[in-house]
């Protein structure tokens, strides 16, 4: 995969997609590691109700957590593996 980098504010709102086509939400926030820059996870916003079916993990506040892992492509959506997360 090449490593193409985008503006973190170009992938906030876009909307969050399997590869398969299921809409999950939108990109609320993303975290990463501080030292290494590493990305970790991408917070949901207005996630649909075909994340319950998805054993997401949350964060303290009840946010789901897409893992940076599990993505796939960026582009004018964010596509993720729906294998990669479980």
């Amino acid at each position: 995969m090449q490593n193409n980098k985008f503006p973190f504010n170009s992938i906030l709102g876009k909307m969050i997609v399997t590869k398969e086509g299921k809409r999950l939400g939108f990109v609320k926030d993303i975290t990463f590691e501080t030292r290494s820059g590493e990305l970790i996870n991408v917070a949901i916003k207005d996630s649909t109700p075909y994340t319950k079916n998805l054993n997401l993990e949350r964060t303290a506040s009840n946010e789901l957590l897409i893992p940076f892992s599990a993505i796939i492509a960026i582009g004018d959506f964010v596509v993720v593996s729906e294998e990669d997360l479980v």
